[in-house]
């Protein structure tokens, strides 16, 4: 029998083979196909007008480089079977199978307090059924139930490779080139020691290179400022719509949409309700663009400036400070706004935001990043590292923003 696989060609990394089976079986799943219709990194396209990827890019690119890993790892003489191998490779292939469009946003608005890792899993639970089983192994992994503890640390660690291809794949669709990783010579360091991910001496730099472009990448594209005000002005969008809905006020919707908007799910009815996955997956960036457009010419003033802020690219204004916003600042400029917009002032609250964001590179607490040794011996990354202060990465570093809507003079 030939071998038989998919090729697909991928822009960041070249030809992807994908084997016929399970894993193209996995790669044609409506629910995989789904993410080719929500875009990797929200709205970051407002400041990096290339970054028009799709999570269904980004899961092919981390299959692709799990692959390589399990090639590597394989070839030091870590035993891996080919059952584990397929398994690995289906885990980080269904990794994000749980985004919805603008993941973050929904999670603060209408799906709220449901992370996205729950929904993958119950997605994943639910083709395991249609499968006969054949994920059970993967779902195992993924939930790190499996005794080879390194395989879930592949799809889900400080150095999975979730992490490895988005940040070559973010930089390379933003432009950004100092996000680039080299994520191949790291790929290549990798071995595992007590059934841990360690990384070979030599690769230290390489792997100091990632940390300071993650960095980077955090700060310069996912929390860019005007990608922030622009996620905030949607947070208030789908807030209004969401208030509108609850008065009983007629909005244009997707029924998938509409489900959200004109009902309150909680996590405890998302987890019991099966209506709420149904229309969970049936959500994608197309629902929220569409409804955005007929909003941007409704009666109600807040829905409609807002949504045709988001279509015409009319951003609230930031301003980013070491200091928590002061309540004056806040009042005076919601009044500002309640006048010059003719609403009243508690509907002036929906054009003023002041959100506040901490990111730490490196916990070690969280999943340390091992560095081993040829005589065996085994450093934790900040005590191996003589260049980068690891101490100065792990430490929080915490921004005040404020958003508002631009006031015309």
């Amino acid at each position: 029998m030939v071998y038989e696989r998919k090729i697909i060609n991928d822009p960041v990394f070249g030809f992807i083979n994908i084997p016929k089976g399970l894993l193209y079986d996995i790669v044609r799943h409506p629910l995989l196909q789904r993410l080719t219709r929500i875009k990797q990194v929200g709205l970051s396209s407002v400041v990096y007008p290339g970054a028009q990827h799709t999570r269904f890019q980004h899961s092919l690119g981390a299959f692709y480089l799990m692959s390589e890993a399990i090639t590597q790892l394989a070839s030091k003489g870590n035993f891996i079977f080919d059952s584990e191998a397929e398994a690995v490779q289906a885990a980080i292939l269904l990794h994000d199978i749980g985004h919805g469009p603008f993941s973050h946003v929904l999670e603060d608005t209408i799906v709220k307090g449901i992370p996205h890792e729950e929904i993958s899993l119950m997605l994943m639970e639910r083709m395991n059924k249609e499968m006969n089983g054949q994920l059970s192994l993967a779902i195992q992994i993924f939930k790190d139930e499996y005794p080879k503890r390194f395989l879930h640390q592949l799809v889900s660690g400080q150095l999975d490779m979730d992490r490895l291809d988005y940040l070559r794949r973010d930089s390379f669709y933003t432009g950004v080139t100092e996000g680039n990783i080299g994520s191949a010579r790291i790929i290549k360091m990798l071995d595992v020691a007590d059934d841990r991910l360690v990384v070979e001496s030599k690769g230290i730099y390489s792997i100091e290179n990632f940390l300071t472009a993650r960095r980077l990448m955090y700060w310069q594209v996912y929390l860019h400022k005007t990608s922030v005000a622009y996620e905030k002005m949607l947070i208030s969008t789908l807030l209004r719509a969401k208030e509108l809905a609850s008065q009983g006020i007629e909005l244009f919707a997707s029924p998938a949409l509409r489900f959200f908007l004109y009902n309150d799910i909680t996590p405890t009815e998302f987890y019991s309700n099966p209506d709420c996955l149904e229309n969970f997956i049936q959500l994608d960036d197309n629902d929220i663009w569409t409804a955005l457009k007929v909003w941007s010419t409704h009666t109600d003033k807040v829905l409609s400036t807002l949504s045709m802020g988001m279509i015409n690219r009319n951003i609230f204004k930031v301003e980013i400070s070491s200091e928590p916003i002061s309540e004056d600042r806040k009042k005076e400029l919601t009044l500002q706004i309640s006048q010059q917009l003719d609403i009243p002032l508690s509907e002036a609250n929906y054009f003023v935001s002041t959100p506040s964001i901490e990111k730490n590179m490196y916990d070690p607490a969280d999943d340390s990043i091992d560095i081993i040794y040829n005589d065996g011996t085994i450093k934790n990354i900040a005590e191996a590292s003589d260049m980068l202060n690891i101490s100065l990465l792990s430490k929080k570093v915490k921004k005040y923003y404020l958003c508002y809507q631009r006031l015309h003079r």
